[in-house]
Parts: structure tokens; sequence; C-alpha cells
């Protein structure tokens, strides 16, 4: 049933994917993602791991508390889903050169 499988060759790419993995988390504190809401009176700028970077609110927004509350969850949530996607997009493009059944027949 694992006739051709190589624990060694899986080994060595289990190790390259943790070194990928490394170097990607620290790439993306270097990334920034922007989210607007409220037609731009609120906006969240977070970095690639998922921290506030930025943050600017519009004057208008400092008399109506609750407005301002739910344009910032809308942002930081919007900008929470762009990190995610990245994460998802790099972890799929990591992957997709590793192929522990490569040049087994």
């Amino acid at each position: 049933m694992f006739e051709g499988f190589d624990m060694g060759k899986m080994s060595e790419m289990m190790g390259q994917m943790q070194e990928k993995a490394q170097e990607m988390q620290e790439q993306s504190k270097n990334v920034r993602f922007t989210a607007k809401a409220g037609g731009g009176l609120v906006e969240v700028t977070i970095n690639g791991a998922g921290e506030v970077v930025d943050l600017n609110i519009d004057d208008s927004m400092l008399e109506d508390k609750a407005y301002l509350q739910l344009l910032l969850i809308s942002a930081m949530n919007d900008a929470n889903k762009m990190v995610e996607d990245n994460k998802k997009t790099q972890a799929m493009g990591m992957m997709g050169g590793m192929n522990p059944f490569a040049g087994k027949s």
C-alpha cells in the first residue's frame, strides 16, 4: 500500500515547510491590508499577522458612538478577512511545489 513512499523525503519536506512557514510569518508583518467602512469614515489598517497598525476616524463620527462602533467592527472584520485570505493563498502556494510521491512509479 505504501510502496514507493519515502519517509526520509517526507521528513525533509516537512522541515522545508516549517522553514517556509516561519519565513512567511516574518514577512507577513511587512504586508498591510486596509479596510474602509461607512464610505471611508472609518479606515483600519492591519498587517499580515493581524495586528492593527493604523486607524483613521473621520471627525464627524465622534458624535455618534453607536454608529462608530458598527463601522469599526465592520472595517476590522473586513481587514481580518483579507489577512485570512492572504494566509490561505500563501499556504496553497507553499503546498503547490511539494509532492512526496514525486519520482516514484
